[in-house]
């Protein structure tokens, strides 16, 4: 992997990833706010209107080969499901499609486990249409990374969210984390293997076509280098 870019909050996870490759990528980072500890690799795309990413996407040169979203809020944030699903899912697509056209080979998307385009749950159809609609899009490699909850620390967390996490959490501590891994993951683990995944497919090694990246294929990608 010669370049990469890369939206979305988790994203500041993700990066710390991609600059721990050995072989330092070019890496976009597409963000509405100055990004915090930006190593030399790091090409900060700094744009606060959301609407005009694509088309940075689609001008960066040299062109990255791998493009990950870890993109999304929201209801609370968003103020509305409608004002959410803008972002989650046409902003989402939006930017898979300008990846598409600018060449781009790898296309990886975080989403969450148990969602479907068939779900009567808004948020739960939303991310599933989202998954539908960038595998017709086609990427030489489209990989969808689907965790559980996510441990770690996060401006939005919700209340039940904070809950559960701290059951999580305490399950943790006392299982060496074999209780949790199954249906809670941490944001730097996350971040690992998307990185990982990413790597597995422009190096070759993984088939083309769609890759389904489970809770079970995260622990596994986002074990830290030893």
């Amino acid at each position: 992997m010669n370049s990469a870019a890369l939206v979305g909050c988790t994203g500041l996870v993700i990066l710390s990833a991609l600059q721990a490759i050995t072989q330092k990528p070019t890496i976009y980072a597409i963000a509405r706010r100055e990004i915090p500890s930006a190593a030399s690799n790091t090409k900060p795309i700094i744009e606060p209107s959301s609407t005009d990413w694509p088309d940075k996407l689609r001008n960066l040169a040299p062109k990255p080969e791998v493009f990950l979203s870890a993109l999304g809020t929201t209801r609370a944030q968003a103020g509305s499901f409608a004002a959410q699903r803008a972002i989650d899912f046409d902003l989402n697509l939006t930017l898979a499609k300008a990846a598409k056209d600018s060449g781009v080979k790898t296309y990886v998307l975080i989403s969450s486990a148990a969602v479907s385009a068939k779900s009567r749950l808004p948020y739960s159809k939303m991310k599933g249409e989202l998954e539908d609609a960038v595998r017709a899009l086609e990427f030489s490699h489209t990989v969808i990374v689907k965790p559980g909850l996510l441990l770690g620390p996060r401006q939005d967390l919700r209340v039940a969210e904070a809950m559960l996490q701290t059951v999580a959490k305490g399950l943790g501590a006392i299982s060496k984390s074999w209780l949790t891994d199954w249906w809670a993951q941490d944001t730097d683990i996350i971040g690992r293997a998307a990185v990982a995944a990413a790597l597995e497919c422009s190096k070759g090694k993984r088939e083309k076509g769609v890759w389904i990246v489970g809770q079970a294929d995260i622990i596994r990608l986002g074990q830290p280098p030893r």
